[in-house]
């Protein structure tokens, strides 16, 4: 099995193409100012040295270098020893509404982010467990398939946000439907579906969603997040600006708490209701804590071989190469057209 011990670092990765591009843009106001003492194709031949090519080689090289650095950084291993582990732990698919209501914000900072932080905590307290994300809103789109690898599930829910989805709307039974179908095959483990929402159901048939999730021994917890007295939805972008209807109306978001109520009870969890305090914060470790923990096996890599010494060598090797290309034209070789078509 090949991982990455320490992946935040491929982040870093971004600023190759940002890298590129200022590259490209500084060789393009180059040339304008170059334009402007005559052709383009005379100044060529008064420059004869100058190799256009050997730039270029010698900045893509040291993107190489850069990019090689990186993996260094992210310490690539492969598993060698594979033993039979066994752990107890249930599965939990975490069905989160990102439609532009969740944007609103009366709880800190906004729906959403409170949102993701409570989810974030809970990852914080995963041990053996294994967990999924869906985004919803007028769809629903599995973000992470369920899995075991936590560091994976916060990095992909710090990248939810309401553009993720362009149909707007909220449909909770699309959500639980999904949900429904993301969890394993194994029969033995408990699983459970947090279904997080502001309680705007536009599309109907949740309860009947989360009835169905129930019989099939799947418990449906449902997070609801926001005030019942609601509050403005923000414009994407747009600083101060609320979102209207087609009357010129400031459109205000509610919490339906007896709608998440009534989902709750259908699917036989539980409401929880998420304010500013920490209170859900509680209750959600509560349930999680007694859901039933089912003893499981499962084969897992114990020893990994580091492998950023391969690559160590490729950053090496391509620094070494870019020193070794000069940017002008040795006159000793200048009938060897290596950079030029």
């Amino acid at each position: 099995m090949f991982r990455f011990e320490e992946p935040l670092y491929l982040y870093l990765l971004l600023l190759v193409p940002v890298l590129a591009g200022l590259h490209y843009a500084t060789n393009y106001f180059r040339k304008r100012r170059l334009a402007r003492y005559g052709d383009v194709h005379l100044l060529k031949d008064l420059m004869p040295e100058v190799s256009a090519a050997r730039r270029e080689v010698k900045v893509w090289l040291m993107l190489l270098a850069f990019a090689m650095l990186v993996f260094v950084l992210a310490r690539p291993q492969f598993g060698t020893k594979e033993e039979t582990r066994k752990r107890q732990g249930i599965e939990a698919i975490i069905a989160m509404d990102v439609s532009n209501s969740m944007l609103a914000e009366d709880v800190t900072p906004n729906r959403l982010e409170k949102a993701k932080m409570l989810v974030s905590s809970i990852v914080d307290k995963m041990t053996d467990d294994k967990i999924g994300l869906i985004v919803y809103a007028g769809e629903a789109y599995t973000q992470l398939p369920i899995t075991s690898d936590y560091v994976s599930a916060k990095m992909f829910l710090e990248t939810i946000s309401p553009a993720m989805i362009s149909t707007q709307g909220t449909d909770i039974k699309q959500a639980i439907d999904l949900a429904m179908k993301s969890f394993t095959p194994n029969q033995q483990v408990s699983k459970a579906i947090f279904v997080i929402t502001d309680g705007e159901d536009n599309e109907g048939g949740a309860m009947e969603m989360a009835k169905a999730a129930a019989e099939k021994g799947i418990k449906v917890y449902v997070l609801g997040i926001g005030s019942p007295q609601g509050a403005p939805i923000p414009m994407p972008g747009s600083g101060s600006q609320y979102i209207v209807d087609n009357s010129g109306n400031v459109v205000v978001s509610k919490l339906n708490e007896q709608m998440c109520r009534d989902i709750a009870a259908a699917g036989q969890g539980a409401y929880i209701y998420v304010d500013n305090s920490s209170s859900a914060q509680e209750q959600l470790s509560g349930y999680v804590d007694k859901l039933g923990k089912t003893e499981m096996e499962s084969k897992v890599f114990s020893e990994y071989d580091e492998q950023f010494q391969a690559v160590a060598l490729l950053a090496l090797f391509f620094l070494i190469f870019e020193v070794c290309v000069i940017e002008r034209k040795n006159p000793l070789f200048k009938g060897i057209k290596l950079f030029r078509k």
